[in-house]
């Protein structure tokens, strides 16, 4: 059997890539059996075999301070990992170094833990060991000059471990206990309504298209004239604008108001909503 033979085969079985395969065939200078324990002694066959699973439960962590703020989404197979005590340490440490790098993954992927070993090693060993599929999932961190960020958690397993998470952030010129519960109570708005946008005129167009395409196929059996169906169509079109965007969307603390009014009732301590992100599990 040539060693390209060999690497295929190594691969079927273990679900490993090709350049492991081959480093492994040739740390065992040939032998399948033996390089297939050399796989999985170092986690990869059992973590990359997990990796074609869908992995659709998990936690969303919240880390920083009211000035720099972050949520890192961290998926697995099952609820039960997702309250696992191994899971639930990786997770946690992870999080604090999302918030370090900004969210950015790539450098997160790379970075050293606290057992000197790299994210990206410790994740191949925590899924060798629990034995389900566990990724890096969205990644979020917000931090905008002159501002404070607020946050909600849902669905709480651990402090600053939920399945729903939301930061929002605020911009204000005179701080008071009246902003602070606004802040608080907007962050549970967002957890709440799922805004898309700030403002209906952030809504991409892919989004639109696709409500279009959802709100044609409704009418298309409706029987009503094609007039009338273009003025349902553009009013239902505005309607899910409306709910989709945040400044417009009805006040969960006084549904006879919008959010945009709300923000008004400050008269002239000048807030204003700079942006947020709402990440759930599942979603």
């Amino acid at each position: 059997m040539s060693d390209i033979e060999k690497i295929k085969q190594l691969r079927q079985s273990t679900g490993a890539g090709f350049k492991d395969c081959n480093l492994a065939l040739k740390e065992s200078d040939g032998d399948l059996e033996k390089a297939v324990e050399i796989l999985r002694i170092k986690g990869i066959a059992k973590a990359s075999k997990k990796m074609s699973r869908e992995a659709k439960e998990g936690v969303i962590l919240l880390s920083g301070n009211d000035d720099k703020t972050s949520l890192l989404e961290i998926n697995c197979e099952t609820d039960f990992v997702a309250k696992n005590d191994d899971f639930i340490k990786f997770t946690k440490e992870l999080s604090e170094l999302n918030n370090q790098f900004s969210s950015d993954l790539k450098k997160l992927d790379n970075s050293k833990m606290k057992n000197d070993k790299t994210v990206n090693e410790n994740l191949v060993a925590l899924i060798a060991k629990i034995g389900e599929k566990i990724t890096i999932g969205r990644a979020k961190t917000i931090e905008n000059k002159n501002s404070k960020n607020f946050s909600y958690q849902h669905s709480i397993i651990q402090e600053n471990v939920s399945k729903l998470g939301v930061i929002v952030s605020l911009e204000y010129n005179e701080n008071s206990d009246e902003i602070q519960s606004f802040g608080k109570q907007l962050a549970m708005h967002i957890a709440a309504s799922n805004p898309i946008t700030l403002t209906h005129d952030k809504i991409q167009k892919v989004v639109i298209d696709k409500e279009l395409e959802l709100i044609s196929e409704e009418l298309k059996n409706s029987g009503k004239p094609e007039e009338i169906a273009k003025k349902i169509s553009l009013g239902k079109l505005n309607k899910f604008k409306e709910e989709s965007s945040l400044m417009t969307q009805d006040w969960v603390m006084d549904p006879k108001k919008k959010v945009k009014d709300i923000l008004s009732e400050f008269n002239n301590k000048s807030v204003i909503i700079k942006e947020f992100i709402r990440i759930k599990i599942g979603e």
